[in-house]
């Protein structure tokens, strides 16, 4: 798998692959990972060695010894570092912290004013407690998701939905709380949470979707997240339905967001007579049987499934996974979304994409942020900061880590 490359750089291939596949799939045998990775037995030997050193993975007893004697699997050390992960929303911020293996080890939220004079002031004034707490174990860095995407070629943050244009988050906020800092899209937040520790781990290409105060989609593809040629990929609720229907907030008109939002369901069952002030309140008809209610989440989910066919055509992915607060009223949408879904699917591949959904947990996002960070010894990611979060682990010895 890495007979193209040589001398250094093979040795750091080698390392992350290695260790990527003992945190995914661990416990792990070293002759699994020679198969597996297609590397020779003494080479993963030598690697996992290193890793070992470093402190990052260890040795465990296979729970079904064979011959009498017990087997050696490998490990990921959980406690071996950890990183902060926070939600980032107009009027609050949930975030915890996290240790290599996913363990939530604290959680905090706080009100937030995204729109304040100086949100960089803010954001490290009440991240700075949290970064101090974690100065006992290696810190590799924070995560940030937010409503929006950062600019692949300027590196500057852009969340309309919550006020932010152009913002160069991530290189003042780690020069303010002297870490690491990862921003992204909390979709594809969400998304590096499940490739890591989620319903995720067995794929190494899926699709996930979310849906609630908007609608998003993170694309996973061969193992990693593709943002685009701008950050931007996966805003999927303003793909064009009809440039005739009702506005959307981002200027143009019949946007996906603006028929399967919470708003616009809301809004298209009152025009039904359905008594609804908010999401609960639709929710709470759909469950008491009220025709309407249940009529407009079919709607929806029929049309959601539709169009996430056809993002299944062209992606070809492995599994779609469904999550965000809307899928509290998945009962609702399901019937809709998964015969939409089904009779929109290239034929070959109607029954190969399987549907997951994961309830919907604020926390989680916030793990996807922390996920951000964590990923990075797996990878050998050249996103900003990545190098600098792979420095503090030195998970890489001999290896030569820019900062």
């Amino acid at each position: 798998m890495t007979s193209a490359t040589s001398g250094p750089r093979l040795r750091d291939v080698n390392r992350v692959a290695v260790l990527a596949l003992v945190g995914r799939h661990g416990p792990i045998s070293r002759a699994d990972i020679a198969r597996r990775l297609g590397l020779s037995p003494p080479t993963v030997t030598a690697v996992s060695r290193a890793l070992m050193e470093a402190g990052v993975i260890r040795k465990v007893d296979d729970a079904e010894p064979r011959g009498g004697r017990p087997g050696e699997l490998l490990a990921v050390v959980g406690s071996a570092a950890v990183a902060i992960g926070v939600k980032v929303t107009s009027d609050r911020v949930t975030g915890i912290r996290a240790d290599l293996d996913g363990t939530v080890l604290a959680e905090f939220s706080a009100p937030f004013d995204a729109i304040a004079a100086n949100p960089f002031d803010a954001l490290s004034e009440l991240l700075r407690p949290y970064v101090a707490e974690a100065a006992d174990t290696p810190l590799l860095g924070v995560g940030l998701g937010v409503p929006g995407f950062v600019d692949g070629r300027s590196g500057l943050v852009e969340a309309p939905l919550i006020g932010w244009r152009h913002m160069p988050l991530p290189q003042y906020l780690s020069r303010l709380l002297d870490v690491p800092v990862l921003v992204d899209n909390d979709v594809n937040t969400l998304a590096a949470y499940e490739h890591l520790y989620g319903i995720g781990r067995p794929y190494d290409d899926f699709l996930t979707v979310t849906l609630g105060q908007g609608v998003g989609a993170a694309v996973v593809s061969g193992g990693d997240l593709r943002r685009g040629g701008h950050g931007a990929a996966g805003e999927l609720g303003h793909l064009p339905v009809d440039p005739a229907g009702p506005p959307c907030h981002c200027g143009k008109r019949g946007c996906l967001e603006t028929y399967v939002s919470d708003a616009a369901l809301v809004e298209r069952a009152r025009a039904a007579g359905v008594a609804a002030n908010g999401p609960a309140d639709l929710r709470a008809a759909a469950d008491a049987g009220d025709r309407g209610a249940r009529e407009v989440y079919r709607e929806a989910g029929a049309r959601l499934g539709g169009i996430t066919a056809g993002l299944a055509a062209v992606l070809d992915p492995q599994a779609v996974l469904v999550s965000g607060e809307g899928t509290l009223a998945w009962a609702h949408l399901s019937e809709g979304f998964l015969r939409a879904f089904r009779e929109g699917m290239f034929p070959p591949l109607a029954d190969a994409v399987g549907v997951h959904v994961d309830p919907w947990d604020d926390a989680k996002w916030a793990l996807g942020a922390a996920a951000l960070v964590l990923r990075t010894p797996f990878t050998l990611s050249a996103e900003p900061q990545a190098y600098a979060v792979r420095a503090r682990m030195a998970a890489f010895p001999g290896a030569e880590l820019a900062q």
